[in-house]
């Protein structure tokens, strides 16, 4: 059954997928080489003949990955929990909703956002460069991600069709990237015994790695930025040096190189990142990804709400629970000590 550009059921998938699969550029070539023997070009016998012809080029490739739920409501909110978690997590270029309707000169305004309401399609957007990847959900049915890529020379690759295994394995794995943080984002609980690892100085493999202290605004924008890298997988140094700045909110001659040389060194000695062999690159482990996003949610979903809610003149006042609680507790204590006929301290 076909579910516009995707599919939503079939009774073979396995053998959907190998066909799915085998469309790789040689079949494109062909194709397109059978409709240049039939249309006319300027190309005569003598210049074909001497190795004159069309070279098959790559201006747009999309990759997509189309997962259909059985129950499609919770699928819903799944991706509108994804959302979320992406708001402050991933930093997507944009979350725009896109309604299923058409808007033309006689189309009356003024014009209102509701969130999040039938006919109106959520939709992520992480870009890189040119690039970017867009998740949303089709037809609330299925989850749909697709990472588009628009210049190859965003990841030094050429524009010829042979070039299409390439960027495919790039798109798929942006598009597996992106759904591996979703999931973990979900369950980030750590083992015993990490956190209080991290958050420690250590000596590791004869090396000393400084500790990741939680809080420390630097630490805490370091560890935001592993949640970035959909694509690229890989980052350097300078491409870290950007992000970083980004998110400090600082010049980018302020984070110097040297910064990051030193950042990168503590992220790797604490198994966060690894080094690809024979390069300057790196890649977040599973174990960064996990860490980094505990951490962040942590700061963003707990620590930053909860105690903005201490403080008089919060815009939460009204309905300020934890604040209550505390009180509660507060004048709990003071009595316990007034009936122990001791003075609090407090």
């Amino acid at each position: 059954m076909p579910l516009d550009n995707g599919i939503l059921s079939c009774a073979d998938p396995v053998r959907l997928q190998q066909i799915l699969n085998e469309l790789d550029e040689s079949k494109i070539e062909a194709v397109v080489r059978k409709w240049f023997a039939r249309l006319p070009h300027p190309f005569t016998a003598q210049d074909r003949a001497a190795g004159f012809r069309y070279q098959l080029s790559i201006l747009q490739a999309e990759f997509a990955r189309t997962q259909v739920f059985d129950r499609p409501l919770s699928g819903r909110h799944l991706f509108e929990a994804l959302i979320r978690e992406n708001i402050d997590l991933g930093q997507p270029e944009k979350v725009s909703l896109i309604f299923q309707r058409r808007i033309t000169k006689r189309t009356p305004s003024l014009f209102r956002t509701r969130i999040i309401t039938p006919g109106v399609i959520p939709t992520l957007h992480v870009g890189y460069k040119s690039s970017k990847i867009k998740q949303y959900f089709k037809l609330d049915r299925a989850l749909r991600t697709e990472t588009t890529i628009n210049n190859t020379r965003d990841f030094d690759i050429g524009r010829k069709l042979d070039n299409l295994p390439a960027l495919r394995a790039i798109g798929f794995n942006a598009n597996r990237r992106l759904l591996e943080i979703e999931t973990i984002s979900q369950d980030c609980m750590l083992a015993d015994g990490v956190f209080d690892a991290l958050i420690q100085p250590a000596i590791v493999q004869g090396q000393k790695a400084a500790r990741l202290a939680f809080g420390d605004p630097r630490v805490m924008a370091l560890l935001a930025t592993l949640c970035l890298f959909f694509i690229p997988q890989r980052f350097r140094n300078a491409y870290l040096r950007e992000k970083m700045a980004e998110l400090l909110g600082v010049p980018l001659e302020a984070y110097t190189p040297g910064k990051a040389t030193y950042d990168l060194r503590r992220l790797r000695l604490r198994g966060l990142i690894e080094r690809i062999p024979h390069s300057h690159q790196y890649q977040v482990t599973g174990l960064g990804l996990a860490v980094a996003i505990l951490f962040v949610k942590v700061q963003n979903r707990i620590l930053r709400p909860g105690l903005s809610q201490l403080f008089d003149g919060c815009p939460q006042a009204a309905n300020r629970p934890i604040a209550e609680a505390i009180k509660r507790l507060q004048q709990a204590i003071e009595d316990l000590c007034r009936g122990a006929k001791l003075c609090p301290i407090l």
